[in-house]
């Protein structure tokens, strides 16, 4: 039975709505259209008040459109933690065109000033127009009807008219810089900094401003802060010294420094597979860009860009054991005649997400006509992520492709099952096991690095040998190093095989083998 309801009041709260809703056949056409404008006005209640109180809510508030993907929900929770006073220091990378700055430099200030109009904003980027161009964004949300129905007792000071310093009518500020800017007599309470370095200088190979920005960030924003302020560094990543680095490094030097939440946000993920083994790639973002397009810009760059742009995988270039510019460019003419080939494996112990790729290289040795010199030359490598079967299989297409003179397996996990298959086989498998220690690995790619250094390792210009010789400049600071292993394999036996000699070999060190007896290839 209807109710009586006074439908003309202001007092929401007080209906029952439910009441309402189950007797809409009784009302008048004209209380029907009174109850829709209840309607809307209490669904843009219920909107306000979530984007009052989440930062994503208030997203799609201020605009509709607005794509969020499960990243943004992360790094949209971790903001609200800092906006709540239970997080005080993150850092957060993430790839280009990822909806970062959006969230992070013109949603955020607006909701974390709409929350707390008094406190002080201090937005930091790379340049004082890019901060700035951010300040002129986030004060015209600020003036938006949308903002005012949010935050209604938050509004601007009649005179901020300066889109990169202007103030809440109640005390608070917002200021924008860039890297570098005088900031004297300046305070922040949240201290956002928003990719703190160029890409341009970066191109250049203008590295000094790695430093430059630590200083300034150190001796400068830092200490602008005031009491219980927080710290957000939002960026992506370009180098092992750019200040997530540098922070990092921080952290693990000295227990008592800042401490850091610390989130990387790669590109394209690695998921395992809901049934079985195995990983799938995914795209970080998919609702944006799908993965054959991110595979298209992964083709278009340096391997070490892509590592550091889009997979927050830098690597260093001044502590690497084998620098990238030692290695010999063959280009894309055909290979040389070699006069001895090696195949060297490094099995993975599993296949699941987080486990090691299998790596298998082949290596031949060849007369430099120019030199009178012998010289390697990387013929082929693969790095993939593989059960038993298949890495069986592959590594027989491989020998049967290559027929290489050695095969040098890796006596551990699956390359021990296939070391005995191929045995068994008759193929001339030989088992390789390493001393095992912290520092073993580095002590191996160190004993072979000089070979290098000799400029007598060529690559061709493949995708594949730019990855090898990428996760070799990188380590030991990247995830994995199944091709260091493989290579180290390879280049050691030519060295005791006495194809490489360098002036600081001993004769004691050296066993020579039989030379290739197969044609081109």
């Amino acid at each position: 039975m209807r109710n009586n309801i006074d439908l003309s009041g202001d007092n929401f709260e007080d209906i029952d709505i439910q009441s309402v809703l189950d007797n809409l056949a009784e009302y008048t056409p004209d209380e029907l259209a009174e109850i829709d404008v209840l309607v809307d006005e209490l669904s843009a209640r219920d909107r306000n008040s979530k984007a009052y109180d989440d930062l994503l809510e208030f997203c799609k508030r201020m605009q509709p459109d607005y794509i969020v993907g499960k990243h943004h929900r992360i790094l949209g929770d971790m903001l609200m933690d800092i906006e709540q006073g239970n997080k005080d220091r993150i850092c957060v990378n993430i790839p280009p065109r990822h909806g970062k700055s959006q969230l992070v430099s013109i949603f955020f200030p607006a909701w974390f000033l709409g929350r707390n109009p008094n406190k002080k904003v201090m937005m930091v980027s790379h340049t004082t127009d890019l901060a700035v161009d951010f300040g002129r964004k986030v004060r015209n949300l600020i003036a938006t009807d949308e903002y005012r129905a949010i935050f209604p007792t938050v509004s601007l000071a009649v005179d901020s008219k300066s889109a990169g310093r202007w103030n809440t009518s109640v005390g608070g500020e917002y200021y924008a810089c860039g890297i570098g800017s005088s900031i004297a007599g300046r305070g922040a309470d949240l201290l956002l900094i928003d990719d703190p370095h160029s890409e341009q200088d970066v191109i250049n190979g203008n590295f000094e401003v790695f430093d430059k920005a630590y200083e300034w960030f150190t001796y400068g924003a830092r200490t602008r802060l005031m009491p219980g302020g927080s710290v957000a560094i939002i960026q992506t990543r370009w180098h092992m010294d750019d200040l997530t680095g540098r922070v990092v490094g921080d952290m693990a030097q000295n227990d008592k420094a800042d401490q850091y939440d610390i989130v990387e946000f790669p590109a394209i993920l690695e998921v395992p597979k809901k049934k079985g083994s195995g990983y799938i790639e995914k795209p970080l973002w998919p609702e944006f860009f799908d993965l054959e397009a991110l595979l298209r810009t992964k083709a278009s760059m340096h391997t070490f860009q892509w590592n550091a742009q889009y997979q927050q995988e830098p690597t260093a270039e001044e502590a690497s054991i084998v620098k990238r510019e030692w290695w010999q460019h063959w280009g894309d003419k055909p290979a040389p005649l070699c006069e001895y080939i090696i195949m060297s494996l490094d099995a993975a112990a599993e296949s699941h997400n987080r486990a090691d790729y299998t790596a298998l290289t082949t290596w031949g040795v060849f007369l430099n006509e120019e030199t009178g010199a012998h010289n390697i030359i990387l013929l082929n490598s693969i790095k993939k992520r593989m059960e038993f079967p298949e890495l069986k299989a592959m590594a027989l297409e491989e020998y049967e492709e290559w027929e290489p003179d050695s095969f040098i397996v890796e006596k551990k996990s699956s390359g021990t099952a296939l070391y005995q298959e191929m045995r068994r086989m008759g193929l001339p498998v030989q088992e390789y096991t390493p001393h095992r220690g912290s520092g073993d690995k580095l002590a191996r790619l160190n004993s072979v690095a000089d070979i290098v250094a000799s400029e007598l390792v060529w690559v061709p210009s493949t995708r594949w040998a730019e990855e090898l010789v990428e996760e070799i400049a990188g380590f030991p600071f990247m995830s994995h190093d199944d091709l260091v292993d493989s290579t180290v394999m390879a280049l050691m036996r030519f060295r005791q095989g006495g194809f490489i000699r360098l002036p600081s070999d001993q004769a004691e060190e050296i066993r020579y083998f039989k030379q290739h007896s197969g044609g081109y290839y």
